[in-house]
């Protein structure tokens, strides 16, 4: 990996420096333009002084000699080479090897060669109590590969990918443990939650039926009452929203400060619809 990126990066460098000496050779094309366009406006004004060219000759013969001018202007490119250019190429190869080590180490994962990345889930699956959330879902997709009527690992694939910030993998899995067995609530509320997620934490259709399904199930899903009553605020609908969260809230330790923040939201709202 090092190698391929340091080969790539080595390769701009030098497309680089080759793009300076074409420009150079434009440049120099350019400045010689630019000086007989020069001569010839000299020449233009001496044959008018002379009377040799009217006024409508000398202004559109001038005109198209300046017209010159400006395009080679603009061609030029105020690039210069020098004789220690070569030296910083190499040095620009080195730093660009350098930079590519960096990275490896920061994103790849040293030491693993090109192992296969099953022999890695392999070994991640010998170790679950120190995996991040990412190498989670991996040893649990395997799992659910060889399982796939498996509802418990389906659940954990869910949660696995919703902690790993893959929102819609969360919902694919939630939805195929649902198929399997439709009646689990909790797997509505995070099929509802995943939903929310996916979609920029808006309360869509699809997030808002998941999580009634979750409560029409188990009343206790204060997950769902709580973006279910969020969803009902958003409508304007004050009651239906105090409905839910007030279940929340009896739920709440008087100390949690969250209820501080419901309760604010609610009187707010409240506030607002009596105007």
């Amino acid at each position: 990996m090092t190698a391929v990126l340091t080969a790539v990066t080595g390769l701009l460098v030098l497309s680089g420096a080759r793009r300076g000496l074409n420009r150079v050779q434009v440049a120099t094309e350019t400045q010689t333009d630019r000086l007989s366009g020069a001569r010839e406006l000299a020449e233009l004004d001496r044959l008018k002084a002379a009377g040799q060219m009217d006024e409508a000759s000398w202004t559109a013969a001038r005109a198209e000699a300046a017209r010159r001018i400006l395009a080679a202007r603009r061609a030029d490119v105020e690039l210069k080479t020098g004789s220690r250019d070569g030296f910083w190429v190499l040095v620009g190869v080195g730093v660009a090897a350098a930079l590519a080590l960096v990275i490896y180490v920061v994103i790849g994962t040293p030491g693993y060669g090109d192992r296969a990345y099953s022999d890695r889930v392999a070994e991640w699956a010998a170790q679950p109590d120190s995996l991040s959330p990412d190498q989670a879902a991996a040893v649990l997709s395997e799992v659910v590969a060889k399982t796939p009527e498996d509802v418990q690992a389906l659940s954990m694939l869910g949660a696995a990918r919703f902690e790993a910030g893959d929102a819609l993998g969360a919902a694919s899995a939630f939805r195929k443990a649902l198929s399997i067995l439709p009646d689990n609530a909790q797997n509505w509320a995070r099929l509802g939650e995943s939903l929310v997620r996916a979609s920029d934490n808006r309360i869509g259709p699809d997030a808002e039926a998941a999580f009634a399904q979750a409560l029409k199930l188990d009343d206790n899903q204060l997950g769902a009452h709580f973006f279910m009553g969020d969803a009902a605020l958003g409508r304007g609908d004050v009651a239906q929203a105090e409905r839910h969260w007030n279940r929340i809230l009896a739920a709440l330790d008087p100390a949690d400060p969250r209820r501080a923040e419901l309760q604010k939201s609610l009187a707010e709202a409240r506030a607002k619809a009596a105007r």
